[in-house]
């Protein structure tokens, strides 16, 4: 079974976490043939999210929780989660919701298509906006 590592950054996010938790769970379950884990990254938030975080991480053994003690930017966050994935495909989606989870699966398809990058393109940024998927295959040249 091929494990899907996706990767959460979280920044002050207590008012939307256990809802894109559970829309992200919901999304990834689904698909019954892979298994998942989930790497929530902290970013620093400085209100009630990572207790949130660690709860969720209580109740769910596949997912992991990376604490920065500062915030040190989104990118950063990214790259922290990135060093503890341990799948085959690695996702990484906002914890805002601005990103559809319900896109996952297309994306899982591109990806056992051959398709080594797959990413959304928004056209909106504040809503359930038209979500674009873009791929790429990677050649690399010695």
């Amino acid at each position: 079974m091929k494990k899907i590592s996706i990767v959460i950054p979280v920044y002050n996010e207590q008012e939307v976490i256990k809802t894109s938790y559970l829309r992200i769970k919901k999304v990834i379950e689904d698909l019954e043939q892979y298994d998942y884990e989930m790497i929530l990254v902290n970013d620093g938030s400085n209100d009630k999210t990572l207790e949130i975080l660690q709860k969720i991480a209580q109740e769910n053994k596949k997912v992991k929780i990376i604490s920065f003690t500062r915030n040190f930017g989104h990118q950063a966050a990214v790259t922290a989660g990135l060093k503890f994935i341990t799948g085959e495909a690695i996702v990484i989606i906002d914890a805002d919701l601005q990103d559809p989870p319900e896109r996952l699966p297309e994306m899982i398809q591109l990806w056992e298509q051959g398709n080594e990058v797959i990413y959304g393109q928004r056209k909106i940024r504040r809503g359930e906006s038209p979500f674009k998927l873009l791929t790429a295959k990677m050649f690399y040249q010695m």
